[in-house]
């Protein structure tokens, strides 16, 4: 049973949690009002990786990779579509919101969660394959990004191993492009991540906001 401190906390964060997901789809819907013949835009559907947890969101990758998309005059609207907490099963409930105006690029971040739970991968997988099918629906020409994760050993290496080549199946089943380690180069380093040892602090979301950039390049 949770005391009541805990209790209070987890209410509040639950509101918190309710709050950003309204408010989310707010600033999706405003920016979308800006869409443009002119302009293409981007969104980055991922959870707590990609909502930049713990740090304000223009230190969070996806607004990082904006500004290079700015230096090199590319003309994009970036959408940090991330929300905490998220699972497959939460994206593929909430997917539908960010269809209602045109994706030309959609860069999948979401497993992490599952795997860190346990959860079942065929099911995720499952969830994944859903959550493209239907933005390609929408739009045929869109372009899919899969941000691919790993999770920590101590799952067993079959359940590890697994999870890993569920991002490379995803890829080659819809001919995506894969980004093979979203954490690359940050994951498991102190001086780059939270107290917590999961999120990244704002030098480690420099370093995947160059990893994405470096994969993302052949698309514009």
């Amino acid at each position: 049973m949770l005391s009541r401190r805990a209790f209070r906390h987890k209410v509040l964060n639950d509101k918190f949690m309710k709050i950003r997901f309204h408010l989310l789809f707010f600033i999706f819907g405003i920016c979308l009002m800006g869409h443009t013949t002119g302009s293409r835009t981007i969104v980055f559907f991922g959870d707590s990786l990609t909502a930049g947890y713990g740090i304000n969101e223009n230190e969070a990758y996806p607004a990082l990779v904006r500004e290079k998309l700015q230096e090199e005059g590319k003309d994009y609207n970036v959408i940090n579509a991330g929300l905490s907490g998220e699972t497959s099963a939460g994206g593929l409930r909430r997917i539908d919101w960010l269809l209602r105006s045109p994706i030309d690029v959609f860069v999948l971040g979401l497993g992490a969660n599952d795997g860190l739970r346990g959860l079942d991968l065929e099911t995720t997988y499952d969830n994944l394959r859903q959550i493209i099918g239907r933005v390609t629906d929408h739009n045929a020409d869109v372009r899919i990004v899969i941000a691919g994760m790993q999770v920590p050993p101590n799952l067993g290496d079959p359940y590890s191993r697994e999870f890993r080549e569920m991002y490379t199946r995803l890829a080659d089943e819809y001919d995506a492009l894969l980004i093979p380690f979203l954490l690359e180069g940050v994951a498991g380093d102190p001086e780059l991540n939270m107290p917590d040892g999961i999120h990244p602090n704002p030098e480690g979301h420099e370093i995947i906001a160059g990893t994405v950039w470096e994969n993302l390049k052949p698309l514009f």
